[in-house]
């Protein structure tokens, strides 16, 4: 059994978001790396402690890295003293470890994750863990004694599995020429926009799973798919936050949000806040060129049956 200290905001929801993923045998809530050996949730804002979540998982089940794709997932790892609606000190980020072995693995998460958003450095505290003292015991498992109670995360995050991007290697230009359709490759690479109502996927119904087509990372489920009318595949949201990069996109004499696909960096289409208000209000309106489908009955074979659960919600 190893273990990892985690400061993410408010510790109620990032506790229970943790017990609910497999290969994380314990979670316990706590202050940690403040000035002081000693404090309480009253003390927080003089100690300067962060509310921290002790993280102990097998890793013959889960790897550190994927502990901490899972973490990246329900924070902003750019706010400074503040997630969600919390504001403070002692809410902000931070790694807390206790064996040296796993800062590397650390960093090159960490790396990973500013190269990704490509916004300057990352506002998530890495240090070695210190003067970490137990929460009061009305704030352990919090949400398992109050189901209803305050959460700043969406914990139903826990269910979707790690998608990582190194996974999903971009292949070389050469190779996407070789392997798209000239209308795939115009779409994926140069930002085309194929035409409505006839491309491959705007009325399918079927069950499963669509992906990449350059690179194969999953970017969207069938069970958010709806008919918007507007003659492409449209959604409510990508599978994971992760996945989808966003640009604005000032062509045609319009101002519109692009959306990317992650590993590949391929051009999918845009998002807009025209779609169903009881599903989130937003339409990811997607060239059915940018995506591979595989029905729920392939998907096992494919690599993608970690994903089946998920169809089922």
């Amino acid at each position: 059994m190893k273990e990892i200290y985690l400061a993410g905001g408010c510790f109620w929801g990032l506790e229970e978001y943790f017990s609910q993923i497999e290969g994380v045998l314990e979670t316990q809530v706590g202050y940690a790396n403040g000035q002081v050996e000693t404090t309480s949730y009253q003390l927080l804002k003089q100690t300067d402690h962060a509310e921290t979540v002790l993280v102990r998982y097998a890793p013959e089940v889960i790897q550190l890295r994927e502990v901490l794709l899972y973490y990246f997932r329900v924070i902003d790892p750019f706010s400074i003293n503040q997630q969600g609606p919390d504001k403070g000190r002692q809410y902000r980020t931070g790694i807390y470890y206790t064996e040296e072995a796993d800062l590397a693995e650390i960093q090159a998460v960490m790396t990973q994750q500013e190269e990704q958003f490509g916004r300057g450095p990352l506002a998530v505290e890495l240090e070695p863990l210190r003067h970490f003292i137990d929460a009061e015991e009305y704030h352990q498992d919090y949400l398992k004694k109050n189901p209803t109670g305050y959460c700043h995360i969406d914990v139903s995050q826990s269910q979707i599995p790690v998608i990582d991007a190194q996974d999903y290697q971009k292949p070389a230009d050469a190779q996407l020429r070789a392997d798209l359709t000239p209308e795939q490759y115009a779409v994926t690479q140069e930002a085309a926009t194929e035409k409505p109502f006839t491309n491959a996927f705007w009325e399918n119904d079927e069950a499963g799973i669509y992906v990449d087509i350059t690179t194969g990372e999953p970017l969207f489920l069938s069970t958010d798919k709806f008919d918007s009318g507007c003659g492409w595949p449209s959604f409510t949201k990508p599978i994971s936050k992760e996945v989808a990069l966003y640009v604005q996109d000032l062509s045609h004499g319009m101002n519109r949000i692009e959306v990317k696909s992650r590993a590949g960096h391929a051009h999918l289409g845009h998002v807009f806040d025209d779609g169903p208000r009881d599903r989130g209000g937003l339409r990811y309106c997607i060239n059915s060129a940018a995506l591979r489908f595989i029905p729920r009955e392939e998907m096992e074979s494919a690599g993608y049956g970690g994903f089946l659960s998920l169809l089922e919600i």
